[in-house]
């Protein structure tokens, strides 16, 4: 094991630990199986901008890997040691800083929850627009890392979006201040956005400044359900196409509608069904009739858009979807979470490719998502112990992924490259683009300090 005994200089005893338990912790995520975790050799829970520095230093000079860590909620391996050494949980820097709401921003530190932002702004009618599902476990810091999204992109955008200055300690230690807290500038390049969605790869955030908007007034949810799936994802591309105004479109097909019904014990409709959310100040009864008329040209079997509708309720088959999925097939695991994005005139066809392939292979392969900005999710279900039924998998997971990017899509839309995508990296950017990319990274991680193992093909 890497001696890190130097650890104990920098930090306070209860900021070091080796013990099994906190490494074990630290070896894996949500979406890394137990059988594949890696634990470091040493965690460590620094408090400030500072200490990041000093250890981050003290591991480049001594060629100690550093992986970034925080809530564990990434499924693609982001934050799991690929090769030992130290993992830098950031969850101790949890303050909000300064809430500024006459310039609608605030400045929190990289360990904050991102539902502890809505939560500290609320009083001043404001929130934080583009939270993922998993804003209420997730911290900012890893949002910022993968330039995480969810389910209301369609109109907010990404979390990158709304990142306005960041504090970015760098490998070597040295510590650098990213943007502006103006909305936009031109000044140089543009090294915000260059460490938004890098991973950990290039450098750690220890403070970012965030943009606000106001809380709308009025919120309305639906959903509309298709005798089929074709049916279904022509509506979402076309309310997208037409210019309706909503917050949120969400795919689940017939089998993640039959999952979570087992799962909840519920009675929800079990075909292909749209999830809707719309938000705002005043015309939504407008935007809700638009709606409904672009729906019903697309034969629904149902649709609800009732504004008495518990919004809870309506929404409670989409927000128990992974856990049911999980549920359903005991025996079988998800080798691959699928994560793909096309753009929207595209969406129908990569989801057709999805279930087409599922048929061929007879094979599970649920299929949902964020159908208002083209992110496509799907689990390709297999038995772990069936080896040619492993190796069918991974052709299918392979098929699908290389599909969206020839549709001019994306290997993936919100959770990063992780360890789970980096075969996918020279197929959507070329070898020259990759190229470019490991220079970048040379340029500022030139000893690979930095979460090695991740986002680059060996």
């Amino acid at each position: 094991m890497t001696d890190t005994s130097f650890l104990r200089s920098i930090l306070s005893p209860d900021q070091v630990s080796t013990t099994d338990a906190d490494r074990d912790h630290h070896g894996t995520d949500w979406g890394t199986a137990p059988e594949s975790a890696s634990p470091p050799d040493v965690v460590v829970w620094p408090e400030s901008t500072e200490e990041v520095s000093a250890v981050l230093a003290a591991a480049t000079e001594r060629g100690i890997p550093v992986t970034p860590f925080a809530a564990g909620t990434g499924i693609e391996g982001n934050a799991v040691p690929a090769h030992g050494g130290i993992s830098l949980d950031l969850t101790r820097m949890d303050a909000v800083l300064e809430v500024r709401p006459d310039d609608l921003q605030i400045d929190v530190e990289p360990g904050v929850i991102g539902a502890d932002v809505d939560e500290a702004v609320a009083a001043h009618g404001l929130f934080f627009p583009p939270l993922p599902t998993s804003g209420d476990m997730a911290t900012i810091g890893g949002m910022i890392a993968t330039n995480a999204s969810g389910k209301r992109t369609v109109k907010y955008g990404k979390v990158g979006d709304w990142v306005r200055e960041i504090e970015v300690v760098l490998a070597d230690g040295s510590v650098l201040t990213a943007g502006t807290r103006a909305e936009k500038t031109s000044s140089g390049y543009d090294l915000r956005d260059l460490i938004v969605g890098s991973e950990g790869t290039l450098g750690v955030v220890t403070r970012a400044t965030l943009s606000l908007a106001g809380r709308p007034e009025r919120t309305r949810v639906g959903r509309a359900t298709f005798g089929t799936l074709a049916d279904a994802t022509a509506a979402a591309a076309d309310l997208v196409s037409s210019g309706v105004d909503v917050s949120a479109v969400e795919l689940v097909d017939g089998l993640s509608a039959r999952m979570v019904n087992d799962y909840v014990g519920s009675e929800f409709p079990e075909g292909p069904t749209l999830f809707l959310e719309f938000q705002a100040d005043h015309g939504l009864e407008r935007e809700v009739e638009f709606c409904r008329a672009i729906l019903d040209a697309h034969d629904p079997v149902e649709v609800l858009l009732d504004g008495e509708t518990d919004p809870e309720a309506v929404w409670k088959p989409r927000h128990e979807l992974a856990d049911a999925v999980r549920a359903y097939y005991p025996e079988l695991e998800s080798l691959h979470a699928g994560d793909v994005a096309v753009p929207i005139g595209s969406f129908s066809d990569i989801v057709a490719h999805v279930h087409a392939v599922a048929d061929a292979h007879d094979v599970p392969i649920p299929t949902f998502g964020h159908s208002g900005d083209g992110n496509v999710h799907f689990d390709v279900l297999v038995d772990p112990d069936e080896e040619g039924a492993v190796a069918e998998a991974h052709e299918i997971y392979e098929s699908i992924v290389t599909e969206a990017i020839d549709l001019g899509g994306t290997a993936t839309g919100e959770h990063g490259i992780g360890q789970g995508k980096r075969e996918f990296l020279p197929v959507e950017h070329g070898e020259t683009g990759v190229a470019a990319m490991r220079s970048i990274k040379e340029a500022l991680d030139p000893h690979g300090t930095l979460n090695p193992g991740k986002v680059f093909p060996e």
